[in-house]
């Protein structure tokens, strides 16, 4: 038991001790298979359909699809880059089966706000 424990704190400091390189967990690079968009350096873990493996990719880009950040952790459209807004009319059902989505947009440009 003692020694399952100090295995696991040894894997977690490994894990952490090296944030900026390429992780077998964490820091997985666009296209690498994820669980969880906290593990990919983009911050999108990306299913194309719901019985695909899900994969790291890059957040949407402005007027591309997105998908508001949600608790799931796993997103059939991206969210947007940082500095933009994801734009969508969210409905319960939406929210619950992860399908809301909406196009992403300059929050600052009150042309877009339309």
């Amino acid at each position: 038991m003692a020694r399952a424990l100090l295995l696991s704190l040894l894997l977690v400091a490994w894990a952490v001790a090296s944030p900026h390189q390429r992780g077998l967990i964490f820091n997985l690079d666009t296209g690498e298979l994820c669980l969880q968009s906290a593990q990919c350096k983009s911050g999108c873990c990306h299913r194309s359909g719901g019985l695909s493996l899900a994969r790291c990719m890059p957040k949407a880009a402005e007027a591309q699809e997105c998908s508001p950040k949600t608790i799931y952790g796993v997103y059939y459209k991206c969210p947007c880059e940082s500095g933009l807004t994801c734009e969508v009319d969210k409905t319960l059902v939406g929210t619950i089966t992860n399908t809301n989505f909406g196009l992403c947009k300059d929050a600052r440009d009150p042309e877009q706000r339309r």
